[in-house]
């Protein structure tokens, strides 16, 4: 139960200083193994991404916020995401389904938790979360600015989070919100 409770606090401080609205994209990557105090990639758990990802998506799903997992590097950090929100970014949807071994514990979970999963190669998103030093920022959006929680640890692994803000563009004389 520590594993949910800490994936819960991490998930609901991303979206306090995020300010994210419904229908924002919020990218996780998770090192089940670094969870469990081992080297990234060296003892997956299917058992701790099924905490992780009943944590996640207890906070997400009711303030309208998607996931999008983010796989292992043997599947080139491909991510998983319901195949309704990849058709409605217009995103290319690949073949391929992760397994433990190919894609990581994590991203597997939330494959087999997803109602109509599916793998796009890329995204943009919003916000993310980094659970155990998996480089989560090929998918951020180009603005993304770090995150201190206070909440920085799930189990071993270490937390880091990101929000995103558009670019801001102009000179000198330009106005910003």
């Amino acid at each position: 139960m520590r594993i949910y409770d800490e994936t819960k606090a991490a998930a609901e401080e991303l979206l306090a200083l995020s300010n994210l609205k419904p229908g924002a994209l919020v990218v996780v990557g998770c090192s089940t193994s670094e969870v469990k105090g081992e080297r990234i990639g060296s003892d997956g758990s299917t058992d701790t991404a099924g905490e992780i990802v009943r944590a996640l998506l207890d906070v997400l799903a009711p303030a309208g916020i998607q996931l999008a997992a983010q796989c292992c590097e043997h599947l080139n950090r491909a991510l998983i995401l319901e195949r309704a929100e990849a058709e409605k970014r217009g995103l290319e949807i690949v073949s391929v389904v992760p397994h433990p071994h190919a894609g990581g514990s994590f991203a597997t979970t939330v494959y087999h938790t997803m109602q109509d999963p599916v793998a796009v190669e890329e995204i943009r998103a919003d916000a993310g979360l980094d659970i155990g030093n998996t480089l989560i920022g090929m998918h951020l959006k180009h603005v993304a600015v770090p995150l201190r929680l206070q909440h920085h640890q799930i189990g071993a692994a270490q937390v880091n989070a990101a929000r995103t803000r558009p670019k801001f563009i102009g000179g000198i004389r330009a106005q910003y919100e």
